[in-house]
């Protein structure tokens, strides 16, 4: 996801589980801070909505922010979030998250590392799981204002664990770090690049 610990370091295995009957309403956050990430996050996009078992409903703009947790001195991020509706169950979900990360070049040898790209499944629905391999909603969520801004401006009227988004996301350590990305002038990663200051 992002700055933030990813919640799936290890690649799920195993046989696709059933597409469940009809659609659920799922939210992804998205995160790059390495190679040029403006672009890997636009296309992204597009491939994790490529199947025709995943619709996309709404996209947040993107915002810059310091990187949350893993080795000191990594690159800027870029984030935003998804809305989209899907008939895949959560775990499918995941794996084809995980399979769009690997096709852009997502490489898991160092913990909460510098990512091409993190892609993080943050609820699907109003399912709750303690499964390590998928909880939901993303234990990480409600404490990353670089998940909760973009949700909150992309659904103002979304709540995670019963709060709004919005007012989660001003409550988030990272909060005053965030900086709306103007779309140019993306310097793969570094600080800054793109970025236009707060008013």
């Amino acid at each position: 996801m992002s700055p933030a610990p990813a919640l799936h370091e290890k690649p799920v295995q195993g046989k696709p589980a059933p597409a469940q009957t009809g659609y659920t309403r799922a939210v992804l956050a998205l995160g790059s801070n390495l190679g040029a990430r403006n672009e890997t996050l636009s296309e992204a996009v597009a491939d994790l909505v490529d199947r025709p078992e995943v619709r996309l409903l709404a996209v947040s703009p993107i915002f810059q922010t310091k990187a949350v947790g893993g080795p000191a001195g990594q690159p800027d991020f870029l984030n935003m979030v998804i809305s989209v509706e899907t008939s895949l169950a959560p775990l499918d979900l995941l794996r084809h998250c995980q399979s769009v990360e690997n096709k852009h070049h997502r490489v898991r040898e160092v913990h909460w590392g510098p990512r091409t790209l993190d892609v993080d499944v943050v609820v699907y629905g109003d399912l709750t799981s303690d499964d390590p391999v998928l909880t939901l909603p993303h234990p990480f969520a409600a404490q990353r204002a670089f998940v909760l801004y973009p949700w909150a401006q992309m659904d103002p009227s979304a709540t995670l664990n019963g709060q709004p988004v919005g007012e989660l996301a001003a409550k988030a350590a990272d909060y005053p770090d965030l900086k709306p990305f103007d779309g140019f002038g993306d310097f793969d990663g570094v600080p800054d690049g793109g970025a236009v200051e707060q008013p």
